[in-house]
C-alpha cells in the first residue's frame, strides 16, 4: 500500500495534517529527520506510517512508560504486531521479547532509553533487521531540555551498527538551542528539519494575579462550559482542589500516581467518557490520552518551565474548537518556583549517602545490580536509614539525572504467563501429573497458542471462575508450575521501581558529574525567570510571548489572550470616547445644556464629567451663568 492507503486502512483518516505527509516524504526517501510539532500535531504517525510502508523493524526510543504502553495498544488494536522493553520486566520476559524481534513478524519495538546499556539488549539488536530508528521526546537528549535523561545520549551508537538506517527525532517543545543539541548529540547527517507552528489560533491564553484562587478557580470554571483539566503542584493538593469544586456542585475528581491502579483507571475513564466534567490532577496527567474535547486547562500551581505549561496547557482544543488555558497565580508563587529549585539540589554529601542507602535496602554488593529492577517502599526506606523524606526524593531524582537509577512510578503489570517448553514436553507432563492435565487444559484453551511465544496477560481471578476454584488454589497451582519449569509465572505487581542502570558503584567513589549538576541547576533558574517573565508582562501577546520563546518570530497577535482582549477594550474604549467628544462638541454648538440633558441626548453616563472637564480645560467649552454648558 501507498501512504495514503496506509492512512486510510490503518488511521481512517482520508489526509494528512500539517507538515506530516512532508515528514513521512523524508523518512521514506532515507534521509534523517527532524520533527517539531507542537502537542497534539499527530507525531506518532509520522514514523509509524513509514515504518509500516518498509520491510523490517521500527526501534523507538521513548522516555514514557504510559505512552509506549499505550501506542503499543493502539498498533496491536489496528492488527500491527508490537512489543515494549521497560523496567519491570524480568530477564526472561525480554529475552523472549528480543527473540520474537529477530525471529517473529514484530513490526515495532519501543524500548526506554536505560534499555540500550543493557547487554542483552545490545547483543540481540545486531541481529534486527531495523528499519528505522525513532527518537520520540527527543529534547530528553540535550541538557538544555527541560527533561534531560543522560541515557539517551547512548542513542547515537546504535547508528555504528546500522548506520544507513534513517533516523527520526520527534518532540513537540524544544528552543533553538535545544534543537541544535539534538541534532549534534544524535549524529544526524544533513537532516531534514520540519517546525510546526508553535500557534494555536483556537487555544486562548489568561493570566490571573489572584489574592483568592479558589475563588476565581470556580468563576472560571462557571463561566467556561465543558470538560475540564486542573492542573497542581502536589498529591495532596489534587483532592484539596477536588473537594473545593465539589462542595461547590461542581463535577471534579483527582488523579495523581499514588493511587491504585484500579483507582487511576476508574477516574481516567470516568473523564473521558465526560461521566466527570474536572479532573484535578498533577503535571504528567494527560500525556498519551487523546480526549479531543476539553474547553479549558486551568494551572492553579505554577510549572517549572515553559515548556511543560506549553505541553500541558495545548492539551486543551484538540478539536480545533474554541478552548482556554488559564494560569492562576498569586504573588507567592513566582518567588516560590526559585525555592523549588533551590530544594531539588541537595548536597553532594547527601546524594551519596541515599545512594548507599538504597545499596544497603536492597543488598546490592558493589558491582552487581546492573538493569535490575527492585521495589521501592519509599516510606519503610525513608523509615530505616533516617532520611528526611523529600530530601530523598530529590536526591534519587538528581541520581537519575545523573544515569546511575531509573525511577517509576507505580504503574500496573497484569500477571503473565509464558510456556517455555514444546507441545510434547508439555503433553509428557500432563500425561506424568494427570491433576494438572484438565488446569493446563483450561489455560490454553482461555490464553491460546501465543503463550507459546510470547508472555501474555492472564487474570487468576477469570480463571479461577472457569475452573471453579478459588482464586488462591490457581496462584499455587501456577506457582507450581513455574517452579518445575513447565510455565514462566510473573505475578501482578503495581509498586514503584528502582532500576540500577550501571553495576553498583562505592558511593565515596560515585562519579557525580558536579559542574554538570550546577549547569543544570542554572538551566532549571532560566527557565523558572522565563515562566515569571511570562506570568507578569503585560505588553505583548501571550501566544507572540511563546511563540518567542520556541524560536518562532511573529508579530501577528492571536487577538484571543487576556492582553490582546485587554488592548481590544482599551482601543474600543478610547474611539468611544473620541466619538462622544465629537457628539458633545456638536450638540453644544449654538446652544446652553445642562449635564442630565446631554445625558439624555447622548445616552452616555459614566464618562459625560469627564470630557466636558477635559473640553473645558482646553477652551473648547465654557460654563454660562445659568450653570450650562456651550461651545464657542
Amino acid at each position: 500500500m501507498d501512504k495514503k492507503e496506509l492512512l486510510k486502512t490503518y488511521w481512517g483518516f482520508s489526509a494528512f495534517r500539517p507538515l506530516q505527509e512532508e515528514i513521512i516524504d523524508s523518512v521514506l526517501a532515507g534521509k534523517d529527520t527532524l520533527a517539531f510539532l507542537p502537542t497534539g500535531g499527530g507525531k506518532s504517525l509520522c514514523f509509524q506510517l513509514p515504518a509500516l510502508a518498509m520491510n523490517g523493524i521500527c526501534l523507538v526510543v521513548t522516555p514514557l512508560i504510559a505512552l509506549m504502553k499505550d501506542q503499543v495498544e493502539q498498533l496491536k488494536k489496528k492488527g500491527v504486531s508490537a512489543i515494549a522493553l521497560f523496567s519491570g520486566m524480568s530477564k526472561n520476559e525480554n529475552d523472549i521479547a528480543l527473540d520474537n524481534c529477530i525471529y517473529g513478524e514484530v513490526k515495532f519495538l519501543y524500548i526506554s532509553p536505560e534499555r540500550i546499556a543493557s547487554p542483552l539488549f545490545q547483543e540481540r539488536f545486531k541481529k534486527m533487521n531495523i528499519n528505522l530508528l525513532v527518537v520520540d521526546e527527543a529534547h530528553c537528549i540535550s541538557q538544555w531540555g527541560y527533561d534531560f535523561r543522560p541515557a539517551y545520549l547512548q542513542i547515537a551508537s546504535l547508528r555504528e551498527e546500522f548506520p544507513k538506517v534513517p533516523v527520526i527525532a520527534l518532540t513537540a517543545t524544544a528552543t533553538d538551542k535545544v534543537k541544535k543539541d539534538i541534532a549534534e548529540k544524535l549524529l544526524l547527517k544533513d537532516a531534514n528539519t520540519f517546525n510546526g507552528s508553535f500557534r494555536r489560533v483556537n487555544l486562548s491564553y489568561s493570566c490571573f494575579k489572584e489574592e483568592d484562587k479558589n475563588k476565581k478557580l470556580l468563576e472560571v470554571l462557571a463561566n467556561v462550559k465543558g470538560s475540564a483539566t486542573v492542573y497542581v503542584k502536589s498529591r495532596n493538593r489534587t483532592k484539596q482542589v477536588a473537594d473545593l469544586l465539589t462542595s461547590n456542585k461542581i463535577n471534579a475528581d483527582y488523579y495523581h500516581a499514588g493511587l491504585t491502579t484500579k483507582e487511576r483507571s476508574q477516574k481516567q475513564d470516568n473523564w473521558i467518557t465526560n461521566r466527570t466534567r474536572v479532573i484535578v490532577a498533577t503535571n504528567a496527567f494527560g500525556m498519551g490520552i487523546d480526549k479531543p474535547d476539553v474547553r479549558i486547562v486551568v494551572h492553579f500551581d505554577a510549572p517549572s518551565s515553559l515548556e511543560a505549561y506549553y505541553q500541558e496547557a495545548g492539551r486543551g482544543g484538540r478539536d480545533e474548537k474554541k478552548a482556554y488555558a488559564v494560569f492562576l497565580y498569586h504573588q507567592h508563587d513566582l518567588p516560590a518556583l526559585q525555592e523549588k529549585i533551590e530544594e531539588s539540589y541537595p548536597p553532594i554529601s547527601f546524594i551519596r549517602k541515599v545512594y548507599q542507602s538504597l545499596a544497603n535496602y536492597f543488598r546490592i554488593a558493589a558491582g552487581a545490580g546492573n538493569m535490575e529492577n527492585y521495589n521501592l517502599e519509599m516510606e519503610e526506606f525513608t523509615r530505616i536509614y533516617n532520611l528526611a523524606k523529600t530530601e530523598t526524593f530529590y536526591a534519587l531524582k538528581r541520581l537519575e539525572l545523573e544515569g546511575f537509577i531509573l525511577l517509576t512510578d507505580a504503574f500496573y503489570q497484569p500477571s503473565k504467563i509464558f510456556f517455555p517448553v514444546d507441545h510434547l514436553a508439555l503433553y509428557q507432563f500432563q500425561v506424568a501429573n494427570p491433576m494438572f492435565d484438565g488446569f493446563i487444559k483450561a489455560l490454553l484453551r482461555m490464553y491460546g497458542g501465543e503463550a507459546f511465544t510470547n508472555f501474555v496477560p492472564i487474570s487468576e481471578g477469570d480463571v479461577a471462575r472457569h475452573l471453579n476454584m478459588q482464586r488462591g488454589e490457581v496462584v499455587t497451582k501456577l506457582n507450581y508450575l513455574n517452579q518445575v519449569t513447565i510455565i514462566n509465572y510473573q505475578q501482578q505487581n503495581d509498586k514503584p521501581q528502582v532500576t540500577f542502570t550501571t553495576p553498583r558503584f562505592d558511593a565515596a567513589k560515585l562519579p557525580l558529574n558536579e559542574a554538570r549538576i550546577e549547569a543544570r541547576k542554572k538551566t532549571e533558574e532560566e527557565k523558572a525567570e522565563a515562566v515569571v517573565n511570562y506570568l507578569t508582562q503585560t505588553g505583548r501577546c501571550r501566544q507572540i510571548v511563546l511563540m518567542d520563546y520556541f524560536g518562532e518570530v511573529t508579530d501577528e497577535t492571536c487577538g484571543i489572550c487576556d492582553i490582546c482582549l485587554k488592548k481590544k477594550k482599551e482601543s474600543h474604549a478610547a474611539e468611544t470616547e473620541q466619538e462622544l467628544r465629537k457628539k458633545i462638541v456638536t450638540l453644544l454648538t449654538g446652544q446652553e445644556l445642562t449635564v442630565w440633558e446631554l445625558v439624555q441626548q447622548t445616552g452616555e453616563k459614566e464618562l459625560i464629567l469627564t470630557i466636558l472637564r477635559q473640553l473645558l480645560d482646553e477652551g473648547v467649552l465654557v460654563v454660562t451663568a445659568s450653570g450650562k454648558y456651550t461651545s464657542f
